[in-house]
């Protein structure tokens, strides 16, 4: 059994130490083999881009032998040695323009060593440094150049005021790529977020954006194919100390890890990291990719934007949310999609435009997410969330009205009463996120401006109808429900169901009234 690992991603160490490696090879093969040619991809973090930036330098670097086995190996190609140079961005820390020239001085001059090559970085030239290196190291051969996470002192740097600036440095030292495409036989640039051809890359719009492209869309990731060829027998151990079978337990994991999409007709793929940290962690269904860093910059976005998620999960959206965005005009939808919190689920065509559903790609992302998200919200400690969503769970899978609501009065008590806001929207969206950590299906019915909190949850055999009132009482509440018939639409659903009328104090910022009752069909 081949060992795994989330923590290597140089693919020689890889295929040096006996790392199960997946190949992938067959879609390097198609990029180089198209060189000359400049190509740009983003994928979410830990996703196998600084990987697939290795092995590309390893092929380009001549290394036949270690591909061996793999797909490349026998393909009519003349393994040249091309001098790479690659630039990792992902170690940069830099929060001012200073210290990110500082940051990309370094690395030419690392390059600049490597090479052996007599030039002058200077860290307010950049542009020119970069060109004088690629001239020098290209004397005997064009250059490949690899660059890796180049977005990550723009997403280290959301809500900087010195933003414009340090995107003024990467702007002139990117533009190089593109003055100097004479001299260059491969270009291949990565990143989690999609700037390209906007802001950030307006003078290098010449790279080929394979990000959404069908040829390439499960490049990165592991479909369901290679997960069950690769790791047989990972999965028949862990398998065997689960005491599970064998379709159920692959249900489970695909539950938990797989459901990235990045073209609307393509499968989907599971996360590396969150596949090999599983399996090495003995079997255990628990969050691993999420927990590898907190997107504490999204957070606020969706918070300061009064970002509508029941409207992102349940309405269609145009190819628009996956278009490339200005730095400072940056929209939640479109980074939630680019940061993989969000992925495609399903598409149709109307009037000549593809829409697309979305949704949290699995259990681990939904989950571990909408905790974050409602800690943001309440500042309620995430032990704490969970512990109240437990509770919570228990009343609703079992149709306990007055246990859900004694346990939703609860959560509202533990927000600080600072946090708390005289405004229903707050309500509704908390109300929609606590529901959502559950796994419940929840739909908020209305967006009036009347203080009405309308939504409609379902579990196991129960739908449960909420009408909310601010500042009024709960027999108006329910009494509405009733007068407008809302469970109507579900009264062939062979469920039973149960309306909540509540009232809001918002003195109190708190439930002080609520009424229930199961409707007889």
């Amino acid at each position: 059994m081949q060992k795994l690992t989330s923590s290597i991603y140089t693919f020689e160490k890889l295929i040096e130490n006996n790392f199960l490696y997946v190949d992938k090879t067959e879609y390097i093969w198609r990029l180089i083999d198209s060189a000359p040619a400049m190509y740009f991809m983003s994928r979410p973090r830990r996703f196998g881009k600084s990987l697939t930036v290795s092995t590309l330098e390893a092929v380009f670097s001549g290394k036949k032998e270690l591909f061996k086995g793999l797909a490349i190996y026998n393909k009519s190609y003349d393994w040249k040695k091309y001098p790479v140079i690659h630039l990792d961005m992902g170690n940069c820390d830099a929060t001012t323009p200073e210290t990110l020239r500082k940051f990309i001085t370094r690395l030419l001059q690392d390059k600049a060593e490597e090479y052996q090559v007599s030039i002058q970085i200077q860290n307010d030239e950049l542009a020119s440094s970069f060109g004088a290196l690629i001239s020098a190291v290209s004397k005997d051969a064009p250059v490949v150049i690899l660059v890796d996470e180049y977005d990550k002192p723009i997403l280290n740097n959301i809500g900087n005021p010195e933003l414009k600036e340090m995107l003024f440095v990467l702007k002139g030292f990117y533009s190089t790529i593109k003055t100097c495409e004479q001299q260059e036989h491969f270009v291949f640039v990565t990143g989690v977020s999609k700037f390209c051809h906007v802001s950030l890359f307006s003078d290098l719009n010449n790279l080929t954006d394979i990000t959404m492209n069908a040829d390439y869309a499960t490049m990165l990731g592991y479909t369901q194919r290679e997960f069950e060829t690769n790791f047989a027998e990972w999965i028949s151990a862990a398998e065997s100390r689960q005491q599970l079978p064998h379709e159920a337990y692959l249900r489970e994991i695909k539950n938990w890890y797989n459901g990235y999409r990045f073209h609307a007709q393509k499968e989907t793929v599971y996360n590396p990291v969150s596949l090999a940290s599983f399996f090495t962690d003995n079997g255990e269904f628990k969050n691993y990719w999420f927990s590898t860093g907190t997107p504490s910059f999204l957070l606020e976005l969706i918070k300061k934007k009064n970002f509508d998620f029941e409207d992102a999960l349940t309405r269609p959206v145009s190819g628009i949310a996956f278009a490339a965005y200005e730095v400072d005009r940056i929209e939640p939808l479109a980074l939630l999609l680019q940061t993989g919190y969000l992925t495609i689920k399903s598409s149709f065509v109307d009037f000549g435009a593809t829409f697309y559903h979305l949704d949290f790609p699995n259990f681990e992302v939904r989950s571990a997410f909408d905790t974050y998200l409602l800690n943001a919200y309440t500042s309620i400690t995430k032990d704490e969330l969970e512990g109240i969503a437990v509770g919570l769970a228990r009343h609703v899978r079992s149709g306990n009205t007055e246990g859900i609501m004694k346990d939703f009065k609860i959560f509202l008590a533990a927000i600080p009463y600072d946090i708390q806001l005289s405004n229903e929207k707050y309500y509704q969206t908390i109300f929609f996120l606590l529901f959502l950590m559950l796994g419940v299906y929840i739909e908020a019915e209305s967006r009036t401006n009347d203080g009405r909190i309308d939504a409609v949850a379902m579990c196991g055999e129960w739908i449960y109808l909420f009408e909310f009132k601010i500042n009024r009482n709960a027999e108006c509440a329910l009494d509405q429900i009733k007068e407008k018939e809302y469970f109507r639409k579900y009264q062939h659903s062979g469920k039973r169901i149960i309306l909540i009328g509540a009232n809001l104090n918002m003195e109190t910022r708190q439930l002080d009234d609520w009424k229930q009752e199961e409707v007889c069909l």
